[in-house]
């Protein structure tokens, strides 16, 4: 946990991320990541990811390992088919909320939907455009795991959606559960004009998903911009244009 932690905004501009072009793959990353490393931006509070992924059509990420970590998916355009060693097949697609377990171990896939596949659903003809964040869990070595749920509906309200949930204030509410009791995403869609507040927490995380928004205290942020708050809170977030912002609460940091 955390104590006499000094109150502090820190503004990360979308052209700043470090940046891996792959042709098929444009990934926009928040943290340290792959051969892209800094000592002095590895994580905030608990996240340690923050990928913002574009993946052309046909293409996408073949089977890789992962382990002893929460992965977060949220999709923004297109749709994304996971298949996983435990069995799991799903697609992922705007509105819906996905959280694989790596635990002890696990092998999986991630592909733009372009063929339909084996899902029997339409091909796309459209890059796959998502967010992909990890978070560490409470403890190593868990039972490997995988959840997804529609969290459409309850977007409409233009108000922060917890998404996904480990903390026991979200216990029945939250879409899906995360293996980490200090931490919560929220996403809120905004028409123009909208606005939310953002929880108090030692550690906040900040993402503008789509769009543009207005920051209490900092001004104007536009589509991947990030803001990392520490020992702060309660700031009114408004769209300027309609917007779609992630956020992090987290009650404790790593390390």
């Amino acid at each position: 946990m955390t104590t006499g932690l000094a109150p502090r905004i820190d503004v990360r501009r979308a052209p700043d991320r470090f940046d891996t072009n792959l042709g098929w793959l444009d990934s926009h990353h928040s943290f340290s990541f792959g051969h892209h490393y800094d000592q002095d931006n590895t994580h905030h509070g608990l996240l340690l990811v923050n990928n913002d992924d574009t993946v052309l059509p046909g293409t996408g990420f073949e089977t890789h390992p992962h382990r002893d970590m929460e992965i977060v998916t949220w999709v923004l355009r297109g749709s994304l088919v996971h298949q996983d060693s435990e069995g799991h097949s799903g697609l992922i697609y705007p509105g819906l909320a996905q959280r694989m377990s790596a635990g002890t171990g696990i092998l999986h896939s991630e592909k733009n939907d372009s063929h339909g596949l084996d899902l029997g659903t339409a091909p796309s003809d459209e890059p796959v455009h998502f967010v992909q964040m990890w978070v560490v869990p409470d403890e190593a070595g868990i039972r490997p795991g995988y959840e997804q749920v529609e969290i459409d509906s309850e977007l409409l309200s233009g108000g922060l959606v917890p998404v996904a949930s480990g903390m026991a204030k979200h216990h029945g509410e939250s879409a899906i559960r995360i293996k980490n009791e200090y931490a919560a995403l929220y996403v809120a869609r905004l028409a123009a004009g909208q606005s939310v507040s953002l929880p108090e927490a030692p550690f906040l995380h900040l993402f503008v998903a789509r769009g543009a928004v207005e920051l209490e205290g900092a001004g104007q942020l536009s589509a991947g911009d990030a803001v990392r708050f520490t020992a702060t809170g309660g700031q009114r977030v408004t769209a300027a244009e309609p917007a779609e912002v992630l956020v992090w609460e987290m009650h404790a940091t790593i390390g």
